[in-house]
């Protein structure tokens, strides 16, 4: 069967359900034992083809797919034929003429993952396209938060910063949405992209008015290196309109919870006194990754779940 998992739009509410309550089950089975592995996908072949650096997303699928006992191939596109100038068409069906069963990409081009799933017969999972979505992310994301709030339904999420280049953004208001959370975007206007009156959320300019009304709040990374322009007089303004530092963290509810997807610009869109508090998840989203994505690898390639946005075929 052809399966994939391309864009958080295409999980219907029970799709998304399904995923969460199996990483709970995840969490459950590998708490009793001492070494953490299932045999759940033993003589499977898992791919990590990155086409752009990652630390968390891409240890974070090695580990998963390891605990469900699936060998893993760790690709790179540094040093690899790709900088000799093969397309990404052939690198994806040189992988799989090697065996692959999934193959977990990440690219800077928005769309990628969606081509590739035209070519190969395996399941492609989308761990980042350009600036265009993170499914697995969000999925973490919603985790997190019925894991600290004991639901998703009905929770005030604000996600704050950087939209215009963040994949996260787009998925998280996909995803909480379908979930039944009511999502606030919030960031200055040269950093929302065009379309966003379309997204199933509401947008606000003003930080200091959203954050008393939020359950969630998730702080964004100034994506720097995506900027070619000025997005934002200075990085110390920005923080002064944008970041969440101890004060405006005491205008918060109490009992909610700050999350962020990580990394980091300390000092920036998160003060340290905030990332390090109790109320942060920020180490939490990185444990819970895990599980998600062994729950994704293991509906998918065990054939329960349909998260396609293309046809199915079976085999």
């Amino acid at each position: 069967m052809n399966r994939h998992l391309l864009s958080a739009g295409d999980l219907s509410r029970d799709d998304a359900l399904l995923v969460l309550d199996t990483a709970a089950d995840m969490d459950a089975a590998l708490a009793g034992r001492s070494i953490k592995k299932l045999p759940t996908l033993r003589g499977r072949t898992v791919v990590n083809l990155f086409f752009e650096d990652s630390t968390r997303t891409r240890t974070s699928f090695e580990v998963a797919a390891k605990r469900l006992s699936a060998d893993v191939i760790n690709f790179s596109a540094k040093g690899s034929s790709v900088s000799k100038g093969e397309s990404l068409k052939d690198t994806a069906l040189t992988l799989e003429a090697m065996g692959s069963d999934a193959v977990v990409v990440r690219h800077s081009a928005s769309g990628a993952p969606h081509r590739l799933a035209n070519w190969i017969r395996g399941s492609v999972i989308n761990a980042g396209d350009g600036t265009h979505e993170h499914p697995t992310q969000a999925l973490l994301d919603a985790y997190t938060m019925r894991r600290r709030t004991g639901r998703v339904e009905g929770l005030q999420v604000a996600i704050v910063g950087d939209v215009l280049h963040s994949r996260v953004a787009r998925s998280n208001v996909l995803l909480l949405y379908t979930l039944g959370a009511e999502v606030t975007i919030v960031a200055p206007p040269t950093l929302l992209p065009v379309g966003v009156t379309a997204w199933p959320c509401a947008v606000s300019y003003d930080l200091d008015a959203v954050l008393p009304k939020s359950d969630v709040v998730m702080m964004l990374r100034v994506q720097h290196e995506r900027m070619h322009g000025g997005f934002f007089p200075t990085t110390r303004e920005y923080s002064r309109r944008y970041g969440l530092d101890a004060e405006r963290m005491a205008t918060l509810p109490d009992d909610a919870i700050v999350m962020h997807p990580g990394p980091m610009n300390r000092g920036v869109e998160i003060a340290a006194e905030v990332a390090d508090s109790v109320r942060s998840t920020i180490v939490e989203q990185v444990a819970n990754g895990v599980s998600v994505r062994m729950a994704v690898l293991y509906l998918l390639l065990g054939g329960l779940i349909d998260v396609s946005g293309a046809d199915e075929v079976a085999a």
